[in-house]
């Protein structure tokens, strides 16, 4: 199948960040904003070295390209990208403020929220097609939602803000095909660090000097924010946003068999019967992938920005 190999980036994307506790924990004595702070800067550093020494001739392409492309198709590759790195910035941005001074549950729930929301504004902003089998499994998402959030309204307002910053970021990022994957990951790491450092003197804490924090910090850059945005945006490619937000779900399903397994944290019946129903969205969301049947519909997109 030709769609295949960008179902799997997508895949392995979620299944990396499923996993991304294990290397945060060990940096819980550390400011979540320095933790915020160092992982840009070092990413922005690692990207624009690599571009600079090992993708030359890409981007002397890229740079040509871009000057070959009429006045509304630079307009619409800046808008994306920039747009693209502030609602990273916001969405990273929220969910430390979220963190720190609302719950962390309230931080966790987003994730359950933004699959739901990037099919949304999927349909309405990109005019994705979803089946009624689609639409089922999207209703149960909401309904194990409703299930998780039982007795804590007050965290779906704090959940949905940063929930609709990535998932408006995968919208828009699914109209941004005219640059280079990696190069467009770069630009919008680079304008968030930019984004940031006039904050870094007046709310970085002191600098931290075990070896540790440097060694977690490479590891939370190189293998939990790099590559995993790069296969979203290569996913993206070639598949609806609605279907790489809907298996972002992956991602809360491995944090919770963690709690459970790794962490031996307390659950209730009712997390376990929400996260049962989430697994169960997700296969009859991609049921059609799962059994082999025609590829799902991709609505081409004029270039209208």
């Amino acid at each position: 199948m030709k769609q295949a190999k960008y179902y799997l980036a997508a895949i392995t994307a979620f299944i990396i960040w499923g996993f991304f506790s294990l290397v945060l924990k060990p940096l819980h004595d550390y400011p979540s904003l320095d933790i915020l702070f160092y992982r840009v800067f070092l990413c922005v550093t690692l990207m624009v070295g690599i571009n600079l020494l090992f993708r030359r001739k890409i981007l002397k392409t890229a740079a040509a390209n871009f000057k070959g492309m009429s006045s509304s198709e630079k307009r619409k590759a800046v808008i994306l990208t920039l747009g693209g790195a502030l609602l990273l910035s916001a969405n990273w941005f929220f969910f430390i403020y979220v963190m720190n001074h609302v719950s962390v549950k309230a931080a966790s729930f987003a994730y359950l929220v933004c699959p739901i929301l990037t099919t949304v504004f999927a349909y309405f902003i990109l005019q994705e097609k979803l089946n009624k089998l689609q639409w089922a499994a999207v209703g149960l998402s909401i309904f194990s939602c409703v299930l998780l959030c039982f007795n804590h309204f007050m965290d779906i307002f704090y959940s949905l803000i940063v929930a609709a910053t990535y998932a408006l970021y995968l919208v828009s990022q699914k109209k941004n095909t005219s640059i280079d994957k990696f190069l467009l990951l770069s630009l919008q790491l680079l304008v968030t660090g930019i984004i940031l450092l006039p904050f870094y003197p007046f709310y970085s804490g002191t600098l931290p000097t075990e070896p540790k924090f440097y060694f977690y910090i490479a590891l939370i850059v190189m293998f939990f924010t790099i590559i995993p945005l790069f296969l979203n945006l290569y996913a993206l490619k070639q598949i609806n946003s609605s279907t790489v937000g809907i298996m972002l779900y992956l991602n809360p399903l491995i944090n919770f068999m963690l709690a459970i397994f790794y962490y031996k944290e307390d659950i209730t019946s009712f997390q376990i019967i929400a996260y049962s129903l989430i697994f169960f969205s997700i296969l009859i969301f991609n049921a059609g992938v799962l059994l082999k049947r025609k590829p799902l519909h991709i609505t081409v997109i004029k270039n209208s920005i």
